[in-house]
């Protein structure tokens, strides 16, 4: 369970949703609890929904100690600004597992970007015989990284579950809620952009296959 920071005074008890009661909350209802400082209400959201978080986050990122660290940051964010959630939008649930999908995804990238750097600070730091091969592959990754960037959001998001997530066609559908088919269209028109703009700059070797 996450630790709750956010400061302010409590509203009083009789306004407090009371999480045990005969009839079982709605989503709604626990938001606006929680909207008034309920603890009891975040922990029945927490019970309802942290497995499914964690379960995304895993298949995302494929690391357990990093998929708990999202489900501390999506069920905090809720603690702490729960106006953020809008139930004329869509279900609690999948507001959840989309703020779990896009934090993995920062996760993901910013791992690889620190990958990176260290990548460059290790040639910088090691005697290294081919320090022109070493400079072409860390300047081809940060292409790469820029061209990604500037791919539509369908298309980054499914080549970023796909290629740097290491998930199947058929697993990217699942996260992302689309048909395989249309997962595969968005990947190849992806590419296609990405073998462009990396030809422009010069970057052709990173397609040679």
């Amino acid at each position: 369970m996450p630790k709750l920071s956010r400061s302010s005074t409590r509203a009083p008890r009789n306004e407090q949703l009371q999480i045990g009661s005969f009839e079982e909350p709605s989503d709604a209802a626990l938001v606006i609890s929680i909207a008034r400082f309920d603890e009891a209400a975040l922990a029945e959201v927490y019970g309802r929904y942290a497995s499914a978080v964690y379960a995304l986050a895993c298949r995302v990122l494929r690391d357990r100690s990093g998929a708990e660290e999202i489900v501390q940051e999506v069920f905090l964010r809720l603690w702490n600004d729960p106006t953020r959630f809008d139930p004329d939008r869509g279900a609690l649930r999948s507001y959840l597992l989309t703020q779990a999908h896009g934090r993995s995804i920062d996760a993901l990238r910013s791992g690889t970007a620190r990958r990176a750097r260290e990548g460059r600070d290790a040639v910088a730091r090691s005697d290294v015989k081919n320090v022109e091969d070493a400079v072409i592959d860390l300047s081809t990754a940060v292409s790469v990284k820029r061209a990604v960037d500037l791919l539509p959001d369908d298309e980054r998001q499914a080549i970023d579950l796909a290629y740097f997530g290491g998930h199947s066609y058929r697993e990217v559908a699942v996260l992302l809620s689309q048909p395989e088919g249309t997962i595969k269209s968005r990947i190849r028109s992806g590419l296609k952009r990405l073998r462009e703009q990396l030809t422009a700059e010069g970057a052709t070797q990173v397609w040679a296959q």
